[in-house]
């Protein structure tokens, strides 16, 4: 099976998720998981077709979280996927 393939087929199992290191302030797991959340959504948008931050408005940056099943993100989600996505072009 060639890299292509492997990246372009669904996920048909869940993955197991590695608890988050103890000890770190609340902050840092906020942090975290808003990275994690921007990823998921800039990801998403670029599968849809969405290359540039002129066209990730925040409106449809919150119906692609609702269509992956993702809690709407704030706004400074909103700009952090945004972000992602001028780096990613």
């Amino acid at each position: 099976m060639t890299a292509f393939a492997t990246l372009t087929t669904p996920l048909t199992t869940s993955l197991t998720k590695k608890p988050l290191p103890a000890g770190q302030p609340r902050e840092w797991y906020v942090s975290h998981n808003r990275r994690l959340k921007a990823m998921r959504l800039a990801i998403a948008l670029l599968d849809a077709g969405v290359y540039t931050p002129a066209q990730a408005h925040n409106v449809r940056i919150r119906s692609t979280a609702a269509r992956i099943g993702v809690h709407p993100p704030s706004n400074t989600t909103c700009h952090l996927v945004r972000s992602l996505i001028r780096h990613h072009a």
